[in-house]
């Protein structure tokens, strides 16, 4: 039993680093994709397209952030149930957030190619996103200080 919970626990280690590059790769492409058609239906403006399409690549930048506060620790039966459910529930945090900012900015890209003056606003509800993930980042830093050593 000790050994399954280890096993865990190192799965819960590097769940978030994992999970936040799914996250980040899955909102990257489909916020690149939007930027990639709206640059055949406007006359400029690419540059901010493309920037806005890369605002998901944040979640495995916090993914590795907290892989590393998880590693303050020893992976044992111990704590590894801990590192389990900090790691894959901030994980899983990542994943989703990153998915759904990149169609969130798929829609702002859309939005903005008939009414560039909204570009600024739309990008609103993305931002919002990106505060739940900072939110995890926090919880999980915090979290991941209370495990004993």
């Amino acid at each position: 039993m000790n050994e399954f919970v280890v096993a865990l626990g190192w799965f819960g280690l590097f769940a978030p680093v994992a999970l936040g590059a799914i996250g980040s790769a899955w909102g990257c492409a489909l916020g690149g994709s939007a930027a990639i058609g709206a640059m055949l239906d406007s006359e400029g403006g690419y540059g901010r397209f493309i920037g806005v399409s890369l605002m998901p690549s944040s979640q495995v930048i916090y993914g590795i952030v907290i892989m590393f506060s998880l590693q303050q620790t020893t992976v044992d039966a111990a704590n590894g149930a801990a590192l389990f459910g900090i790691g894959v529930l901030s994980g899983f945090t990542m994943l989703f957030t990153g998915i759904r900012q990149g169609e969130v900015l798929a829609s702002a890209i859309h939005a903005s190619k008939a009414k560039p003056e909204i570009f600024g606003i739309s990008l609103a509800p993305a931002a919002v996103l990106e505060g739940f993930s900072v939110f995890a980042l926090v919880f999980a830093l915090v979290l991941a200080g209370s495990i004993p050593s």
